[in-house]
């Protein structure tokens, strides 16, 4: 991927093209939990419009995969603090327009409560868990993406598997099964 990235910043529509294939899966999937699933496609071309913008310097110190991820991270980081201004400014109940309990009330799939409980994870440690345990992102990776040592980045995950299992100890609306596996994939 990195060489079409260098293709792409040099011309090369078709490079450019392998690479938005190639990639567009990835981001789309950090953008929809990073910034928000609603906005994910939107984010997902801001990533790539920034992207191409500066292709052409692109010097692949890091993977290609690493530096767009790195990019839609800041996409998403800039989304999350425009709709929390915007929040302040129109008075909502959340950045979301709903509150927590709103959120888990109601009749969920396991997905939707997962999903929310990743959600509501603090930034630095939603991050790094959704870069390394939903993307498959190394650590070394994450912590490039991210721009801190990769001991942060291990703490970060820890901190975040910490706080999943807390949430699910105290919110008794999700079934027991669901509780079993998010204990069994933060036990390996």
């Amino acid at each position: 991927m990195t060489a079409w990235a260098i293709a792409a910043g040099n011309g090369d529509d078709h490079a450019m093209a392998l690479f938005v294939r190639a990639t567009q899966t990835d981001v789309w999937r950090l953008c929809s939990y990073l910034g928000s699933h609603g906005a994910a496609d939107d984010l997902t071309q801001e990533t790539y419009l920034r992207a191409f913008r500066s292709l052409s310097s692109f010097a692949a110190r890091s993977s290609a995969t690493t530096w767009l991820l790195s990019i839609a991270r800041r996409v998403c980081a800039d989304h999350v603090r425009s709709r929390r201004r915007t929040w302040r400014l129109n008075h909502h109940d959340s950045a979301n327009g709903l509150d927590r309990a709103d959120t888990l009330s109601g009749d969920f799939t396991t997905y939707a409560a997962l999903r929310d409980l990743v959600d509501h994870l603090e930034p630095d440690r939603k991050a790094a868990f959704v870069l390394t345990q939903m993307l498959g992102a190394s650590y070394a990776e994450a912590a490039e993406v991210c721009r801190c040592p990769v001991g942060t980045i291990r703490s970060r995950i820890a901190r975040a598997r910490e706080d999943l299992v807390a949430a699910v100890d105290v919110d008794t609306r999700l079934d027991i099964p669901t509780r079993r596996r998010i204990r069994s994939s933060n036990s390996a």
